[in-house]
């Protein structure tokens, strides 16, 4: 189990920004400045909490994202981005991190998002009992 608090205002770039060009009439999809450094801050972030190895089984993954309330009453954001966005760039730096070999691990997940009076993103990963009906 892996249970951290990342220090840093979560990025508000989601995986969901990602840009396609027409390359000698191929598409060819690329990321923007600002994608590509939360991707980067995110594997600085997180490199110090990652397993000895990849997970292999089953994974839980519990998240609160917390951003910086500013002059707003701390509680739920329910404005952009959307959990599912946020989590898909979250996951895909995690399995680039070692966590687990592929996101399709992740089999439940909880995400919260709040407005917080610390900013950072609490994580809690664990690997689970296989299911058996």
């Amino acid at each position: 189990m892996a249970e951290f608090f990342l220090d840093l205002v979560p990025p508000r770039v989601t995986h969901q920004q990602k840009k396609v060009a027409v390359v000698g009439g191929k598409p060819r999809f690329y990321e923007p400045e600002r994608l590509a450094d939360a991707r980067r801050i995110f594997l600085l972030f997180l490199a110090p909490y990652r397993p000895a190895s990849p997970w292999e089984g089953p994974v839980r993954l519990c998240t609160r994202w917390q951003f910086p309330r500013g002059k707003r009453k701390a509680g739920w954001k329910t404005t952009r981005p959307d959990t599912d966005n946020l989590q898909k760039l979250l996951k895909d730096c995690m399995t680039q991190a070692g966590f687990w070999k592929d996101d399709a691990q992740v089999v439940s997940e909880t995400a919260q998002k709040v407005w917080a009076q610390r900013a950072g993103i609490w994580i809690k990963a664990e690997e689970i009992e296989v299911f058996s009906p």
